[in-house]
Protein backbone atom coordinates (compact mmCIF):
# COMPACT_ATOMS: atom_id res chain seq x y z
CA UNK A 1 0.00 0.00 0.00
CA UNK A 2 1.66 3.65 -1.16
CA UNK A 3 0.47 6.81 -0.28
CA UNK A 4 0.15 9.67 -2.21
CA UNK A 5 -0.12 13.79 -2.39
CA UNK A 6 -2.75 15.68 -1.32
CA UNK A 7 -3.71 17.05 -4.60
CA UNK A 8 -4.01 13.75 -5.76
CA UNK A 9 -7.08 13.19 -3.19
CA UNK A 10 -5.84 9.91 -2.85
CA UNK A 11 -5.31 8.37 0.49
CA UNK A 12 -4.44 4.74 -0.41
CA UNK A 13 -3.50 2.81 -3.19
CA UNK A 14 -2.86 -0.97 -3.28
CA UNK A 15 -0.20 -2.94 -5.47
CA UNK A 16 -0.07 -6.15 -6.22
CA UNK A 17 4.00 -5.69 -6.25
CA UNK A 18 5.78 -6.72 -2.68
CA UNK A 19 9.41 -5.66 -1.32
CA UNK A 20 10.39 -9.33 -2.59
CA UNK A 21 9.23 -8.67 -6.29
CA UNK A 22 11.27 -5.52 -6.23
CA UNK A 23 14.30 -6.56 -5.22
CA UNK A 24 14.07 -9.67 -7.62
CA UNK A 25 13.64 -7.19 -10.99
CA UNK A 26 15.08 -3.99 -9.51
CA UNK A 27 14.96 -2.47 -12.84
CA UNK A 28 11.06 -2.19 -12.56
CA UNK A 29 11.94 0.74 -9.74
CA UNK A 30 14.52 2.32 -12.24
CA UNK A 31 13.13 4.94 -14.15
CA UNK A 32 13.35 3.77 -18.54
CA UNK A 33 15.40 0.74 -17.26
CA UNK A 34 14.77 -2.29 -19.30
CA UNK A 35 11.95 -4.20 -17.57
CA UNK A 36 9.16 -5.08 -20.13
CA UNK A 37 9.60 -8.44 -19.89
CA UNK A 38 9.94 -8.67 -15.83
CA UNK A 39 6.62 -6.54 -15.61
CA UNK A 40 4.95 -8.72 -18.24
CA UNK A 41 6.11 -12.20 -16.78
CA UNK A 42 4.21 -10.64 -13.48
CA UNK A 43 1.27 -9.85 -14.81
CA UNK A 44 0.72 -12.89 -17.33
CA UNK A 45 0.93 -14.94 -14.11
CA UNK A 46 -0.96 -12.48 -12.07
CA UNK A 47 -3.32 -10.41 -13.77
CA UNK A 48 -5.78 -14.29 -14.45
CA UNK A 49 -5.60 -14.56 -10.49
CA UNK A 50 -7.10 -11.36 -9.10
CA UNK A 51 -9.97 -12.05 -12.31
CA UNK A 52 -10.65 -15.47 -10.23
CA UNK A 53 -11.08 -14.14 -7.27
CA UNK A 54 -13.49 -11.39 -7.94
CA UNK A 55 -15.34 -13.27 -10.03
CA UNK A 56 -15.47 -16.51 -7.53
CA UNK A 57 -17.31 -13.65 -5.14
CA UNK A 58 -19.34 -12.60 -8.02
CA UNK A 59 -20.64 -16.03 -8.87
CA UNK A 60 -21.22 -16.52 -5.25
CA UNK A 61 -23.44 -13.62 -4.63
CA UNK A 62 -25.20 -14.15 -7.91
CA UNK A 63 -26.15 -18.20 -6.58
CA UNK A 64 -26.22 -19.74 -9.29
CA UNK A 65 -24.57 -22.39 -11.03
CA UNK A 66 -21.78 -21.15 -12.96
CA UNK A 67 -22.47 -23.71 -15.64
CA UNK A 68 -25.20 -21.52 -16.46
CA UNK A 69 -22.58 -18.55 -17.95
CA UNK A 70 -22.39 -18.41 -21.33
CA UNK A 71 -19.65 -15.43 -22.10
CA UNK A 72 -16.66 -14.27 -20.65
CA UNK A 73 -15.57 -10.59 -21.26
CA UNK A 74 -12.25 -9.82 -19.45
CA UNK A 75 -10.76 -6.72 -19.43
CA UNK A 76 -7.09 -5.34 -18.31
CA UNK A 77 -5.07 -2.79 -19.04
CA UNK A 78 -1.89 -4.91 -18.70
CA UNK A 79 -0.34 -8.35 -19.12
CA UNK A 80 -0.76 -9.10 -23.27
CA UNK A 81 -0.37 -12.39 -23.71
CA UNK A 82 -1.52 -15.36 -25.91
CA UNK A 83 -3.53 -17.55 -24.91
CA UNK A 84 -4.89 -14.56 -22.93
CA UNK A 85 -6.28 -13.98 -19.29
CA UNK A 86 -9.85 -15.17 -20.62
CA UNK A 87 -8.27 -18.54 -21.54
CA UNK A 88 -6.62 -19.06 -18.11
CA UNK A 89 -9.37 -17.55 -15.83
CA UNK A 90 -12.11 -20.07 -17.98
CA UNK A 91 -9.98 -23.25 -16.95
CA UNK A 92 -9.30 -21.61 -13.12
CA UNK A 93 -12.99 -21.43 -12.66
CA UNK A 94 -13.95 -24.51 -14.20
CA UNK A 95 -16.38 -22.82 -16.62
CA UNK A 96 -17.36 -24.58 -19.73
CA UNK A 97 -14.71 -25.14 -22.39
CA UNK A 98 -17.48 -23.67 -25.09
CA UNK A 99 -18.04 -20.57 -22.86
CA UNK A 100 -18.08 -17.31 -25.56
CA UNK A 101 -14.91 -15.83 -24.89
CA UNK A 102 -13.75 -11.81 -25.51
CA UNK A 103 -10.68 -10.28 -24.49
CA UNK A 104 -9.73 -6.83 -23.98
CA UNK A 105 -6.05 -5.81 -23.54
CA UNK A 106 -4.42 -2.33 -23.52
CA UNK A 107 -8.61 -0.05 -23.57
CA UNK A 108 -7.86 2.60 -21.41
CA UNK A 109 -10.16 4.07 -17.94
CA UNK A 110 -13.42 3.88 -20.24
CA UNK A 111 -13.72 -0.25 -20.52
CA UNK A 112 -15.03 -0.77 -17.32
CA UNK A 113 -18.31 1.09 -19.07
CA UNK A 114 -17.16 -0.29 -22.58
CA UNK A 115 -17.30 -4.15 -20.83
CA UNK A 116 -21.35 -3.15 -19.64
CA UNK A 117 -22.15 -1.89 -22.86
CA UNK A 118 -21.04 -5.17 -24.46
CA UNK A 119 -22.35 -7.45 -21.75
CA UNK A 120 -25.76 -5.92 -22.14
CA UNK A 121 -25.92 -6.58 -26.19
CA UNK A 122 -24.26 -10.21 -25.13
CA UNK A 123 -27.27 -10.78 -22.37
CA UNK A 124 -30.06 -9.48 -24.70
CA UNK A 125 -29.23 -11.19 -28.01
CA UNK A 126 -28.34 -14.70 -25.86
CA UNK A 127 -29.92 -16.95 -24.07
CA UNK A 128 -28.44 -17.21 -20.58
CA UNK A 129 -25.85 -15.53 -18.70
CA UNK A 130 -22.49 -13.37 -19.02
CA UNK A 131 -19.59 -12.98 -16.58
CA UNK A 132 -17.01 -10.50 -17.22
CA UNK A 133 -13.93 -9.10 -14.95
CA UNK A 134 -11.72 -6.56 -14.71
CA UNK A 135 -8.63 -6.55 -12.61
CA UNK A 136 -10.23 -7.50 -9.13
CA UNK A 137 -13.77 -6.57 -10.25
CA UNK A 138 -16.64 -8.74 -11.61
CA UNK A 139 -20.18 -8.79 -12.13
CA UNK A 140 -22.62 -11.03 -13.33
CA UNK A 141 -24.80 -9.90 -16.63
CA UNK A 142 -28.01 -11.73 -17.74
CA UNK A 143 -31.66 -11.18 -19.20
CA UNK A 144 -34.68 -11.98 -17.77
CA UNK A 145 -34.12 -12.22 -14.38
CA UNK A 146 -35.60 -15.25 -12.46
CA UNK A 147 -36.38 -14.36 -8.99
CA UNK A 148 -37.74 -17.72 -8.22
CA UNK A 149 -34.48 -18.94 -8.75
CA UNK A 150 -32.92 -16.84 -6.15
CA UNK A 151 -31.51 -14.45 -8.80
CA UNK A 152 -31.55 -11.02 -7.13
CA UNK A 153 -31.25 -8.53 -9.70
CA UNK A 154 -29.28 -5.08 -8.99
CA UNK A 155 -29.24 -3.16 -11.59
CA UNK A 156 -31.07 -2.53 -15.05
CA UNK A 157 -28.27 -1.65 -17.73
CA UNK A 158 -31.27 0.59 -19.86
CA UNK A 159 -28.61 1.32 -22.62
CA UNK A 160 -24.77 1.75 -23.69
CA UNK A 161 -23.86 4.46 -26.32
CA UNK A 162 -20.03 5.62 -27.10
CA UNK A 163 -18.32 8.95 -28.28
CA UNK A 164 -15.29 10.78 -29.18
CA UNK A 165 -14.87 13.97 -27.62
CA UNK A 166 -13.69 16.64 -30.43
CA UNK A 167 -10.39 17.98 -30.67
CA UNK A 168 -8.90 15.30 -28.03
CA UNK A 169 -7.16 13.02 -29.95
CA UNK A 170 -3.79 13.75 -28.06
CA UNK A 171 -5.31 14.33 -24.86
CA UNK A 172 -5.23 10.67 -23.61
CA UNK A 173 -2.05 8.51 -25.08
CA UNK A 174 -0.10 5.58 -23.83
CA UNK A 175 2.00 3.07 -25.41
CA UNK A 176 4.13 -0.04 -24.30
CA UNK A 177 7.65 0.66 -24.55
CA UNK A 178 10.93 -1.09 -23.03
CA UNK A 179 10.54 0.62 -19.66
CA UNK A 180 6.51 -0.39 -19.12
CA UNK A 181 3.48 1.51 -20.03
CA UNK A 182 3.74 5.21 -20.14
CA UNK A 183 0.62 7.32 -19.99
CA UNK A 184 0.17 10.77 -21.23
CA UNK A 185 -2.49 12.74 -19.79
CA UNK A 186 -2.94 16.60 -21.30
CA UNK A 187 -4.23 19.35 -18.75
CA UNK A 188 -6.86 19.56 -20.96
CA UNK A 189 -8.61 16.78 -19.89
CA UNK A 190 -10.85 17.76 -17.23
CA UNK A 191 -11.93 20.63 -19.57
CA UNK A 192 -12.64 18.89 -22.49
CA UNK A 193 -14.88 16.12 -20.58
CA UNK A 194 -16.88 18.68 -18.65
CA UNK A 195 -17.13 20.81 -22.15
CA UNK A 196 -19.05 17.54 -23.81
CA UNK A 197 -20.72 15.87 -20.81
CA UNK A 198 -23.93 17.85 -20.49
CA UNK A 199 -24.38 16.80 -24.54
CA UNK A 200 -23.60 13.14 -23.59
CA UNK A 201 -26.48 13.27 -21.10
CA UNK A 202 -29.00 15.32 -23.53
CA UNK A 203 -28.61 12.23 -26.08
CA UNK A 204 -28.86 9.47 -23.26
CA UNK A 205 -31.88 10.79 -21.70
CA UNK A 206 -33.94 12.83 -24.07
CA UNK A 207 -36.07 9.51 -24.94
CA UNK A 208 -37.05 9.32 -21.54
CA UNK A 209 -37.47 12.95 -21.02
CA UNK A 210 -34.92 13.31 -18.00
CA UNK A 211 -33.41 16.53 -17.67
CA UNK A 212 -32.30 16.90 -13.59
CA UNK A 213 -29.25 15.54 -13.63
CA UNK A 214 -29.60 16.02 -9.73
CA UNK A 215 -32.42 13.38 -9.99
CA UNK A 216 -29.61 10.42 -10.74
CA UNK A 217 -27.21 8.47 -9.24
CA UNK A 218 -23.50 9.19 -10.36
CA UNK A 219 -20.61 6.83 -10.91
CA UNK A 220 -17.88 8.56 -12.76
CA UNK A 221 -14.51 7.49 -13.64
CA UNK A 222 -12.38 8.91 -11.32
CA UNK A 223 -9.28 10.17 -13.39
CA UNK A 224 -8.87 12.47 -11.05
CA UNK A 225 -10.22 14.98 -9.22
CA UNK A 226 -10.13 17.49 -11.27
CA UNK A 227 -12.25 15.69 -13.92
CA UNK A 228 -14.72 14.73 -11.12
CA UNK A 229 -14.69 18.84 -9.48
CA UNK A 230 -15.63 19.95 -13.60
CA UNK A 231 -18.41 17.46 -13.91
CA UNK A 232 -19.49 18.55 -10.51
CA UNK A 233 -19.47 22.28 -11.29
CA UNK A 234 -20.64 22.52 -15.16
CA UNK A 235 -23.67 20.30 -14.32
CA UNK A 236 -24.49 22.00 -11.12
CA UNK A 237 -24.33 18.33 -8.97
CA UNK A 238 -25.24 18.51 -5.39
CA UNK A 239 -21.71 17.16 -3.55
CA UNK A 240 -23.58 14.00 -2.62
CA UNK A 241 -23.81 12.97 -5.78
CA UNK A 242 -20.50 12.33 -6.56
CA UNK A 243 -19.50 10.89 -3.00
CA UNK A 244 -19.19 7.67 -3.62
CA UNK A 245 -16.77 8.70 -6.64
CA UNK A 246 -14.35 10.32 -4.59
CA UNK A 247 -14.76 7.94 -1.78
CA UNK A 248 -13.27 5.12 -4.36
CA UNK A 249 -10.67 7.77 -5.84
CA UNK A 250 -9.32 8.49 -1.86
CA UNK A 251 -9.59 4.56 -0.59
CA UNK A 252 -8.14 3.03 -3.83
CA UNK A 253 -6.35 5.97 -6.39
CA UNK A 254 -7.56 5.71 -10.49
CA UNK A 255 -7.70 1.58 -11.18
CA UNK A 256 -8.34 2.72 -14.77
CA UNK A 257 -12.05 0.86 -16.28
CA UNK A 258 -12.23 -1.30 -12.78
CA UNK A 259 -12.56 1.98 -10.55
CA UNK A 260 -16.39 2.41 -11.70
CA UNK A 261 -17.17 -1.37 -10.68
CA UNK A 262 -16.01 -0.25 -6.70
CA UNK A 263 -18.04 2.85 -7.18
CA UNK A 264 -21.29 1.19 -8.12
CA UNK A 265 -20.49 -1.79 -5.55
CA UNK A 266 -20.13 1.09 -3.15
CA UNK A 267 -23.32 2.92 -4.16
CA UNK A 268 -25.26 -0.50 -3.24
CA UNK A 269 -23.41 -1.09 -0.09
CA UNK A 270 -24.48 2.78 0.77
CA UNK A 271 -27.99 2.06 -0.43
CA UNK A 272 -28.58 -1.06 1.59
CA UNK A 273 -26.96 -0.11 4.62
CA UNK A 274 -29.40 2.99 4.82
CA UNK A 275 -32.09 1.34 4.70
CA UNK A 276 -32.98 3.18 1.00
CA UNK A 277 -35.04 0.36 -1.06
CA UNK A 278 -36.85 1.67 -4.52
CA UNK A 279 -40.52 0.00 -5.15
CA UNK A 280 -42.77 0.12 -7.89
CA UNK A 281 -42.80 2.28 -11.24
CA UNK A 282 -40.41 4.97 -9.35
CA UNK A 283 -37.08 3.09 -9.85
CA UNK A 284 -34.43 5.38 -9.69
CA UNK A 285 -32.43 6.11 -12.70
CA UNK A 286 -28.34 6.68 -13.14
CA UNK A 287 -25.60 6.97 -15.14
CA UNK A 288 -21.92 5.67 -15.38
CA UNK A 289 -19.27 7.29 -17.46
CA UNK A 290 -16.21 5.66 -18.66
CA UNK A 291 -13.58 8.37 -19.60
CA UNK A 292 -10.49 7.30 -21.08
CA UNK A 293 -7.99 7.38 -24.25
CA UNK A 294 -9.44 9.21 -27.07
CA UNK A 295 -10.84 11.37 -25.60
CA UNK A 296 -13.86 8.35 -25.12
CA UNK A 297 -16.77 8.47 -23.39
CA UNK A 298 -18.72 5.72 -22.79
CA UNK A 299 -22.08 6.30 -21.19
CA UNK A 300 -24.34 3.73 -19.67
CA UNK A 301 -27.86 4.46 -18.26
CA UNK A 302 -28.62 2.24 -15.21
CA UNK A 303 -31.86 2.09 -13.09
CA UNK A 304 -31.79 0.49 -9.97
CA UNK A 305 -33.76 -2.48 -8.50
CA UNK A 306 -34.51 -2.83 -4.98
CA UNK A 307 -31.27 -3.39 -2.61
CA UNK A 308 -30.87 -6.90 -0.73
CA UNK A 309 -29.89 -6.52 2.57
CA UNK A 310 -25.91 -6.05 3.43
CA UNK A 311 -24.67 -8.50 6.34
CA UNK A 312 -21.22 -7.75 7.94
Amino acid sequence: MWFTGEKSNVKKRYFHVTEDILKKNPNICAYDGSSLDSRQDILVREVPKLGEEAATKAIKEWGQSKSQITHLIFCSLVGVDMPGADYQLTKMLGLNPSVKRVMLYFQGCYIGATAIRMAKDFAENNPGQALFGDGAAALIIGANPDTTLSEKPLFQIVSGAQTILPGSDSDVAGQFREMGLTVHLSKNVATVVSENIEKCLDEAFSPFGIKDWNSLFWIVQPGGPAIVNQIEAKLGLKQEKLSATRHVLSEYGNMGGVSVFFILDEIRRKSAEEGKVTTGEGLEWGVMFGIGAGVTVDTVLLRSFPFPTVTA
